[in-house]
């Protein structure tokens, strides 16, 4: 698998995703191994090559994403300014991995940013891809609570604020 085929840079200038490739490192692991655990320091991004990657929160028995796809991007919240990990990623069986280091990537990203702009734009339909998905699992578990969600209140916290004198 060549990086320019991974979805994350397919159609970005040839320069910005040459200069990834080279700061780059390719590792092996074993089956077994984690990668990061949740809540651990969010410092690498990566691509897969070949193997079989569990995503997991709260343990490893929670499951919600399973990368096996050659070209499949994960570690994301180093992308995204999380300090941490928000869940687990574990080699299922031996894995080879792109691996990149964020200040690395953030580098690149900044003195690229039209292409950079581009690669983070990836990197949210990423995500979304994800949460759309977490939000079938719930669904399709048939979930008899609904759970409300108050954001950040920010919204709240300005339309109720008193007016100064």
């Amino acid at each position: 698998m060549f990086l320019k085929q991974a979805d994350i840079f397919w159609g970005l200038d040839h320069d910005f995703v040459k200069e990834m490739i080279e700061r780059s490192s390719k590792k092996s692991h074993n089956a077994g191994e984690y990668l990061f655990k949740e809540g651990s320091p969010a410092d690498h991004f990566y691509i897969l090559i070949k193997g079989r990657i569990k995503i997991s929160i709260g343990g490893a028995c929670r499951m919600v994403h399973v990368v096996n796809h050659a070209g499949e991007a994960f570690g994301w919240s180093s992308l995204v300014e999380r300090n941490f990990y928000s869940a687990s990623a574990f080699c299922a069986e031996p894995t080879d991995l792109i691996v990149f280091e964020k200040p690395t990537v953030d580098e690149i990203i900044c003195n690229d940013p039209v292409n950079g702009i581009a690669f983070i734009k990836r990197i949210a339909g990423l995500i979304g891809n994800r949460l759309v998905n977490a939000y079938k699992m719930l669904s399709s578990a048939q979930i008899s609570e609904t759970f409300d969600s108050f954001g950040t209140r920010q919204v709240m916290d300005i339309l109720h604020e008193e007016p100064e004198p």
